[in-house]
């Protein structure tokens, strides 16, 4: 359990702009951020951090972002990006990162809502999405584009960013003493940044994080995972996610870490490979791909080498399996362990990049315990978080110290958690948010009397405070015959097999629970190929017998370890994948159950006649 007067302590009076500050002084030579997108990698310390954020503020000012104003960005995980964002935060406005999988009228929806004067946009890309409701959004001036060479001509509302930064160096270099100033009339009570949820039961909501939230996140997390150094890590998830801005941007400046950026999320695993960081998170499709391709790997390994890896990762996973039990493990075993691993695993650890790592989390959604288990066995712990982006990320989390498989850990720092009569789990605390925008620019809290925010989460918490999530609020399947079901947790069982990639349960006012079933297109192809199947496409494989087969098998496995009530009685494949632009997502990867359920209308009421 985190010391909650410790971080209550280290937290009072610190703003993000204040921390930037004190690490340009005191640790302004160390190294802070660097793109391993761009040729060389090159590297920024803490101190030309500040000053590009310093010159970029000006110049976002110079073109009238102001104190209150709303600022979108759409953009990969880049240093411009983590720049810009501070800029803004400098000029007294209210970032906000869009994802880039939105559609023209989501866009048009958030940029209206925000009422955003100043968009900042990388390129081509993003600028196609746009270009259908720039004229649209009565609040915009500019345009800000990474990418010069995006800009169309003759149209003076777009401005290249290096021009802002031309600007924003003059200005400074005639008045270096505002930017002191601007640093010093922050307050911790003042809005950081917006992240504009998922949306999937309605229109998205403009979620407002204040400087107080996100430090106070950081120093909780810095507790309970024992980190007190520098700690590098990968900035490779969209920074419209709010763990991926606690860990890429608040956390690294807590800590004067060292951040590495990647624009394309799926060369994650070559990158850990280069960087070797101490600090990694991952949402669980990331870790379930990773396990996948682990295994296809071993499956072409000589037998008696894929023999000796099975049989290390079983034995470290009996460890950790005792440990979580609350058990001791023997010293024979133990020294069995540390022999194995030394000599077996940690060469794995080396090869994959995993060989540093302080912190490891997963979050977003529920890790399957499989999976856990697997990644456990390689000497790699992942510890589960859960939060939202209206608790600036993780209220709980397990820890080195403290971990249960199957549970997202103890309440962090000053949390307090409590489940409501209906199982829904209430937080309170100095990580709940200040409330969500409004359209007049005003912020209302979504807090009760006693300053209880209500998550939409059911879950338990058991006699030593670990929180088990069971399902969303609004998620629940009802059965014809009255029956509650969890649609998650059945999702996840699925799910576990690598070439179920999602899954949707369904069931309500219905007799019995089907599945939506929908293949992994990325793991297909390289499982096919171990089994000695020719791929042609995801859509005739979904037909192939062995592939109907492991799916049959997936579904048993399933059904095995749920309550009769829970089987799922019938199912069917699909044979295109669900993505953000396909609309059966949203961009965190959730899925859109009302547009499934309209979408494949026809499928699933054949699942249930005759």
């Amino acid at each position: 359990m985190t010391s909650q007067s410790s971080v209550a302590d280290r937290a009072k009076g610190q703003t993000i702009a204040k921390l930037l500050r004190r690490n340009a002084g005191e640790y302004g030579d160390l190294p802070a951020l660097t793109s391993l997108d761009a040729e060389g990698e090159p590297t920024l310390t803490w101190a030309q951090v500040r000053h590009e954020v310093a010159v970029l503020s000006r110049g976002l000012a110079d073109l009238g972002l102001g104190r209150g104003d709303r600022m979108l960005i759409m953009a990969p995980s880049c240093p411009e990006h983590l720049l810009v964002d501070l800029a803004a935060v400098h000029a007294g406005a209210l970032p906000c990162t869009a994802y880039a999988t939105l559609s023209p009228d989501q866009i048009r929806y958030v940029a209206r809502h925000s009422a955003a004067p100043v968009v900042v946009l990388h390129g081509v890309n993003e600028l196609k999405r746009w270009e259908q409701v720039l004229d649209d959004l009565p609040a915009l001036r500019h345009v800000v584009l990474v990418d010069a060479e995006a800009a169309p001509p003759g149209d003076d509302r777009f401005v290249s960013l290096a021009e802002v930064r031309r600007r924003g160096e003059e200005l400074h270099e005639a008045d270096p003493d505002a930017f002191e100033r601007a640093t010093d009339a922050i307050q911790p009570s003042d809005p950081l940044a917006m992240i504009y949820t998922s949306g999937t039961t309605g229109q998205p909501k403009g979620v407002v994080l204040t400087h107080a939230n996100a430090v106070h996140e950081s120093y909780a997390m810095c507790e309970v995972h024992g980190m007190t150094g520098p700690v590098t890590n990968i900035a490779y998830l969209p920074l419209a996610h709010i763990a991926e801005r606690e860990v890429s941007i608040y956390l690294p400046i807590t800590l004067a870490g060292h951040v590495h950026t990647l624009a394309d999320p799926s060369g994650i695993i070559g990158a850990l490979g280069r960087v070797h960081p101490k600090g990694f998170f991952a949402v669980p499709r990331v870790w379930e791909k990773m396990v996948a391709g682990l295994k296809n790997m071993l499956a072409s390994v000589p037998e008696e080498r894929r023999t000796a890896l099975l049989q290390a990762n079983e034995l470290l996973q009996r460890g950790y399996k005792l440990r979580d039990a609350g058990r001791e493990v023997p010293a024979e075993l133990a020294e069995q362990i540390a022999e194995t691993d030394r000599t077996v695993l940690a060469p794995i650890r080396q090869m994959l990049g995993l060989d540093q790592l302080i912190f490891c989390g997963s979050g977003a959604a529920a890790l399957p315990v499989e999976v856990l288990y697997f990644i456990a066995g390689l000497g790699v712990e992942i510890h589960e978080v859960w939060g939202l982006s209206e608790t600036t990320g993780a209220v709980t989390s397990n820890s080195a110290a403290a971990f249960r498989a199957g549970t997202v850990g103890r309440a962090v720092g000053d949390t307090e958690i409590k489940v409501a009569e209906d199982g829904e789990l209430l937080v309170r605390g100095s990580l709940v948010f200040a409330g969500y925008l409004r359209e007049d620019g005003s912020v209302q809290p979504a807090v009760d009397d006693e300053g209880w925010y209500a998550t939409g989460d059911i879950g338990t918490i058991d006699e030593d405070g670990f929180v088990r999530i069971t399902d969303r609020k609004k998620e629940l399947i009802i059965t014809s015959g009255g029956k509650n079901i969890a649609p998650t947790r059945i999702e996840g069982l699925l799910k576990e097999h690598p070439l179920v990639g999602q899954a949707v349960a369904i069931g309500n006012d219905r007799p019995y629970v089907t599945a939506l079933i929908v293949l992994d297109d990325e793991i297909l192809p390289g499982w096919a190929a171990a089994q000695g199947i020719e791929f042609t496409d995801v859509a005739t494989m979904a037909g192939h017998p062995a592939v109907r087969e492991e799916i049959e098998r997936a579904v048993k496995s399933a059904n095995s370890r749920l309550a009769r009530v829970e089987q799922i009685k019938r199912y069917q494949v699909i044979s295109t994948p669900w993505t953000p632009e396909s609309g059966e997502l949203t961009p965190t990867l959730k899925l859109k159950r009302r547009i499934i359920n309209d979408k494949y209308d026809k499928e699933i009421e054949a699942l249930y006649a005759g």
